[in-house]
């Protein structure tokens, strides 16, 4: 039985004509650009989050960058972050001419280690980026209260966390900003790129609905120099056709990863798989299910031959990558990234997976170790 890491279809297909009716809704209307669709979609996923404010933009990139740019963050600044997430947590801030400072992981949830980011810090310490990997929280109180006393600013990279709480409230509320991905295999994808900026402060989103605009308002006028980041409207009408959906396609993954665990003890791997660890206080919306297994290269062939999808999120951590040479890391320098870069495997785990093709993974799984 094929099992692919991501199957789409099985989750579109039932919304099929509501979102071919979306999308017919935007070409009938031909407001492409911002518009109903967009400033609708915002106030719904400013209430499905909890937040007084959510931006649309046009991907969870540009968000990051974005909110860099509304604090003024540029050479001579530094913005702390894990060394282990993707590209755009530290491109955006390189983009701009900052020096990320990077920081080990903890060792379980693969999230920033708050005591390493509060050590990292400088009077220089423009922002702290904390990341929510694979759609659970990281522990945000230490790094809040440190950046606090600092004047720095906290920039949550939720991407991958969308719906996922932290002492009961939802990520991209505790930060001065929370950024947010739409491409389309996070939990909520669109049919493209898409992003999304929340916060508390009415002042702060302004900012950034000038600044995904070119700093313009009204046209031709210009306030600051921002850039291209909106969000175009057939991404935003689909958007609202799934937005409903939300919370029963996470339960769904919820309900795969439990499943795991028992298909895992069952067939008695866990001494040799280490499963996701869910920390204490905080909800996992498993945008990924990321196990460390021994020998993970072979087991992943393995896997491929089987027909099974894997993915490696992620194989090179930030230090050691080669356009990051200049910051002046090297082998070792963050130890708990570096092996988590070397033994961590995605797993299939989107929430339309059947019981028996996890139980397919999870018995490849088991073949390969026999051997």
């Amino acid at each position: 039985m094929a099992v692919p890491l991501l199957d789409l279809e099985a989750q579109h297909a039932p919304l099929r004509d509501a979102l071919l009716g979306a999308i017919t809704r935007v070409v009938d209307s031909q407001r492409f650009i911002n518009g109903p669709e967009v400033e609708a979609l915002e106030i719904e996923l400013a209430g499905q989050l909890g937040v007084e404010h959510a931006v649309a933009v046009s991907s969870g990139t540009d968000a990051l960058l974005a909110t860099l740019m509304a604090f003024g963050i540029g050479p001579g600044d530094e913005v702390v972050t894990s060394t282990y997430s993707f590209f755009a947590t530290v491109g955006s801030v390189a983009r701009l001419g900052a020096t990320p400072v990077l920081v080990d992981i903890d060792e379980d949830t693969y999230n920033i280690d708050p005591d390493a980011a509060i050590a990292a810090m400088t009077p220089r310490t423009k922002a702290v980026i904390p990341v929510h990997l694979f759609g659970q929280p990281a522990d945000l109180h230490p790094i809040i209260n440190a950046v606090v006393r600092s004047g720095a600013f906290i920039i949550e990279d939720a991407a991958q966390a969308i719906g996922a709480t932290y002492d009961g409230h939802t990520v991209g509320s505790f930060g001065a900003y929370g950024c947010f991905s739409f491409f389309p295999s996070k939990n909520l994808g669109c049919f493209g790129d898409g992003g999304l900026v929340t916060t508390k402060n009415r002042q702060l989103a302004r900012r950034i609905q000038l600044l995904r605009n070119h700093g313009m308002e009204p046209k031709y006028h210009h306030h600051m120099v921002g850039g291209n980041f909106r969000l175009d409207a057939i991404q935003a009408a689909v958007l609202r056709v799934k937005l409903p959906h939300l919370d029963t396609w996470t339960a769904a993954r919820q309900r795969n990863a439990q499943r795991y665990r028992a298909l895992f003890a069952e067939a008695g791997l866990t001494d040799i798989v280490k499963l996701p660890v869910e920390a204490p206080g905080r909800t996992h919306i498993y945008n990924q299910f990321v196990v460390r297994a021994a020998d993970r290269d072979r087991l992943r062939a393995h896997l491929e031959a089987h027909g099974i999808g894997t993915e490696i999120y992620y194989p090179l951590p930030f230090h050691l990558q080669k356009c990051f040479a200049n910051l002046g890391y090297s082998q070792g320098a963050f130890p708990r990234a570096e092996v988590a870069a070397k033994e961590t495997l995605a797993l299939p785990i989107y929430g339309e997976l059947t019981e028996a093709q996890q139980a397919e993974v999870v018995n490849a799984i088991k073949a390969f170790y026999r051997k």
